[in-house]
């Protein structure tokens, strides 16, 4: 399932990258040379409301570097920013504003929370920790490299994946670093990273090359490693295999997906593949109704089996809309769109079950799903929370 605009987006990285940046990303998704126009939206019959319960304006949104500044939830509050430096947190639940702080620095890594912190990334390769009461700053760190997902922390551990194939551990007291891993990374990769977990005492990372790791959290070690894709084709366009996305766990159960590579579900405690399934997607996965669903490079989205059974249904409506990561919500699935556009589909079947416009420039940024809640950070900045409820057939 390859992807034609995805693979354009590589190697206008790898000509961005040989003149010195790749700042100029933007809108490398809204036209196809292959031919492959996005699929025109279908009628459907209605199988939920959406009402939209607010919306606020978060600055510049995701911004010019493609980036996914997803927001994040603790309690009743939730956090976003945007990537001219705008922090902001609401009432998740009725949207005021709770503060508001601008800073001078180009966010890219979307909002992680954790050891009693806003943590955030920045493109030009710092780590940024602020309270969650009024967003004064704690502390920052340098990590010398691009931070392109959410740092995640545990009481004392902040954990950061950057650009250049790093897992850093670092003091959640004060930034210092505590270890660092370095993956070797491909000729081409993708622009992106997987975000961290950690899961007990362990720290879970996807890498371009398509491998996924536990580390320890306290000192770093490699505890164990799958090799989720192997690499295939005779060009380094065709052999690119990151691992970029959410990943889920299911109790002691991790599932991951590749680009070009592969569906695998992996043992926590041991590292050890329980199945695997051909698929590519580099916005991740979500889990729900004895599934794990994933939004393919091709636009399919399509349910697999979580016992490794194969695929319970495949949704092929949305092709080539360039799909944000799947959400599950309310017996739903919730996908967002180039357009705009956020899909529901029935997890019993994939049918079409909802759709609304929230941005007109696009949702590719992960949603986040509270209750009956879906909360939705649009690109240009516009974050919405819209309350999912299934429509009663008599």
């Amino acid at each position: 399932m390859r992807n034609p605009s995805s693979l354009r987006l590589v190697l206008l990285l790898s000509a961005a990258a040989a003149l010195g940046g790749c700042a100029s990303v933007g809108g490398w998704f809204a036209s196809d040379e292959e031919g492959n126009e996005p699929a025109k939206l279908q009628s459907y019959v209605p199988g939920v409301s959406i009402k939209k319960l607010w919306s606020a304006g978060i600055g510049s949104g995701q911004g010019k570097g493609y980036y996914y500044l997803t927001p994040a939830i603790d309690g009743t509050a939730i956090y976003a920013v945007g990537n001219d430096g705008t922090v902001v947190a609401l009432d998740r639940r009725t949207g005021r504003k709770r503060w508001r702080r601008n800073h001078d620095m180009p966010f890219s890594g979307g909002v992680g929370f954790g050891a009693g912190l806003v943590l955030l990334g920045t493109a030009d390769g710092t780590v940024v920790a602020l309270d969650p009461a009024d967003g004064a700053q704690r502390w920052v760190a340098e990590v010398n490299s691009e931070v392109l997902s959410p740092p995640q922390a545990n009481d004392d551990t902040v954990v950061v994946q950057t650009y250049d194939g790093r897992l850093l551990g670092l003091d959640a007291a004060d930034g210092s670093e505590r270890w660092a891993f370095e993956s070797i990374l491909p000729v081409l990769t993708l622009r992106g990273t997987s975000q961290p977990l950690i899961v007990d005492r362990l720290v879970i990372g996807g890498f371009g090359n398509g491998r996924v790791l536990a580390l320890d959290i306290n000192t770093g070690a490699v505890r164990w490693e799958a090799r989720v894709a192997i690499a295939q084709g005779r060009s380094e366009i065709e052999r690119i295999v990151d691992i970029d996305g959410a990943m889920s766990v299911v109790g002691s159960t991790l599932y991951v997906v590749s680009y070009q590579g592969r569906l695998a579900a992996i043992d926590l405690a041991s590292g050890r593949k329980l199945w695997q399934e051909d698929a590519s997607s580099f916005v991740g996965v979500d889990e729900g109704f004895n599934n794990v669903y994933v939004a393919q490079a091709d636009g399919t989205v399509t349910a697999f089996l979580r016992n490794g059974q194969g695929v319970r249904w495949q949704q092929p409506a949305l092709a080539y809309r360039h799909l944000s990561s799947p959400k599950t919500i309310r017996g739903h699935v919730a996908v967002g769109d180039l357009d705009g556009y956020v899909h529901l589909l029935s997890q019993v079947d994939g049918s079409i079950a909802g759709r609304v416009k929230v941005d007109g420039d696009g949702v590719r940024a992960d949603m986040l799903a509270e209750d009956d809640v879906l909360y939705v950070f649009g690109n240009s900045g516009t974050l919405a929370a819209l309350r999912v409820t299934a429509i009663e057939r008599k």
